[in-house]
C-alpha cells in the first residue's frame, strides 16, 4: 500500500480496520478472478521511454489549437451524442465505408472487450496464437469465454495449416489475430486471413493497433470476400495518431455486427472530449501519414545498427521490435539498460518468446541512446 499523502493522512486504526476486512472481501470476489493481478506495464523514470509502444511524436500543434477550441464550446451538463456520430462518419470516410460500419469505444481494449462479450461468454470460445497480446487472455477471463490457443510458426507467422490444426481440436465463436502482431511485430499475408474468413466458423478479428505501419492490411478484404460479413478489423488512435493519453479505438465491421457491439456497450461511454479529439484528428491525416513514415525510416535504421549486435531479431512491421540477448539473460540487460536510463520491455514472461526484450522506435536521438546502451550493455 502507497504511503498516505501529507494532504490526506491516513490515521494507524483506519488502515488496520481495512486489513483486517480485505480477507472478506477477497471471499466474496469471483473465484476465478482471485489469482489475477491488475495489469500493468512498469512507468518507471528514464530519460528514454521505449516500453510501451508510443508514438514518440505529438499530435500536430494545429489540432491542439483546434481541440482546445472545440472543448471550450462543449456542454459538459449534457450527456455526449451516445452514436458518436461525427466521429463514426469521419472514418467511414477515411475507409470507405458506412458510418453504420463503424463502432468507436474507449480503446481497442474496450472494442475487443465488447466484440467477446457479444459472441464469447459461457460455453463459447475465442482462438489465438501465442506468442500475442497478452490482454486477449485477460478479457476472456472477465468475459467468462474459454481461451483455444494455437502456436506460430517459422518466423512466428500463423499459416493455413497450422489454423487447420486448431480448428480440428476446436470450433471457436471468435478468432483474435493481431497483425502485426504484438510483441512480435510480424504482420500476416493475406493468405491466412482469408483462409480464417474460409474455415473459421466464427467472427474473425483482426486487431491492427499497428496496422498503418505495415503495407497491408485485412481492410481491403470488406466487400471482395464472400465472407467478409463475419470480419472485424480492429484499429486505435494510441499509436499512429499519437493520441494514447486519449484511449480511443474502433472497429470496422457488417452493419448487423456493428449492432451486437452497440448491444453490449454502456450508455454513452464515448464522453463528448473524446468524440471530439478523436474526428478532428482525421483531419490531419496528411501529418500523421508523415510521422508514421517517419517511424518506419527509424524502425529500418535500428534494425540496421542490430544486426551488428549480438542479439537476435524479428523483422518488425510496427512500431516497435522484439529482440533477444544472445550472451546475457534479459532480465540483466533490461536492468542494464535501465541504470543508463533507457527503459524498454521485457518480455521474457511471455508465451514462446523467453529471454526477448521489446523497444518501441523513438526519435533518432532516442533510438541512439538505445542502440548506445545496449552496445554497453551487451
Amino acid at each position: 500500500m502507497e504511503e498516505a499523502s501529507e494532504s490526506f493522512p491516513l490515521s494507524r486504526e483506519i488502515v488496520a480496520g481495512s486489513k483486517g476486512r480485505s480477507s472478506e472481501i477477497k471471499r466474496l470476489l469471483r473465484s476465478d478472478l482471485s489469482e489475477m493481478t491488475p495489469y500493468s506495464s512498469p512507468q518507471l523514470v528514464a530519460k528514454v521511454r521505449l516500453n510501451a509502444n508510443e508514438s514518440p511524436f505529438e499530435p500536430p500543434a494545429e489540432w491542439r489549437e483546434a481541440f482546445l477550441e472545440a472543448i471550450a464550446i462543449v456542454r459538459f451538463n449534457r450527456y455526449p451524442d451516445r452514436t458518436a456520430w461525427e466521429l463514426r462518419a469521419g472514418l467511414a470516410r477515411l475507409h470507405k465505408v458506412l458510418p453504420e460500419q463503424v463502432f468507436c469505444a474507449n480503446g481497442s481494449n474496450e472494442v475487443i472487450q465488447s466484440l467477446l462479450l457479444a459472441y464469447g461468454g459461457p460455453g463459447r470460445s475465442v482462438a489465438v496464437f501465442e506468442p500475442t497480446y497478452t490482454m486477449y487472455e485477460r478479457i476472456a477471463r472477465i468475459t467468462f469465454t474459454e481461451v483455444v490457443k494455437g502456436v506460430r510458426g517459422e518466423g512466428f507467422r500463423v499459416k493455413p495449416h497450422l489454423i487447420d490444426e486448431l480448428l480440428s481440436r476446436s470450433s471457436p465463436s471468435v478468432v483474435l489475430l493481431c497483425s502485426p502482431n504484438n510483441p512480435t511485430g510480424v504482420p500476416e499475408d493475406e493468405e491466412t486471413i482469408v483462409h480464417l474468413l474460409e474455415k473459421a466458423p466464427g467472427i474473425v478479428v483482426v486487431d491492427e493497433a499497428y496496422g498503418q505501419f505495415s503495407k497491408w492490411s485485412a481492410l481491403c478484404l470488406f466487400g471482395s470476400h464472400p465472407n467478409s460479413e463475419r470480419l472485424a478489423v480492429v484499429r486505435t488512435f494510441s499509436k499512429t495518431w499519437a493520441m494514447a493519453a486519449n484511449r480511443l479505438g474502433y472497429l470496422v465491421g457488417d452493419e448487423e455486427l456493428i449492432t451486437s457491439l452497440e448491444l453490449v456497450a454502456l450508455p454513452y461511454h464515448l464522453d463528448s472530449v473524446k468524440q471530439v479529439a478523436g474526428a478532428l484528428a482525421l483531419e490531419f491525416r496528411r501529418e500523421m501519414e508523415v510521422a508514421v513514415d517517419a517511424i518506419i525510416h527509424e524502425r529500418e535504421y535500428v534494425q540496421g545498427r542490430l544486426a551488428s549486435l549480438p542479439v537476435e531479431f524479428w523483422p518488425s512491421g510496427a512500431n516497435f521490435i522484439l529482440f533477444r540477448p544472445l550472451e546475457y539473460d534479459s532480465g540483466t540487460v533490461w536492468q542494464r539498460l535501465l541504470d543508463r536510463s533507457v527503459l524498454v520491455r521485457d518480455c521474457s514472461s511471455w508465451p514462446g518468446i523467453d529471454n526477448c526484450l521489446r523497444v518501441t522506435i523513438g526519435t533518432r536521438e532516442e533510438n541512439d541512446a538505445f542502440l548506445q546502451a545496449l552496445a554497453d550493455s551487451l
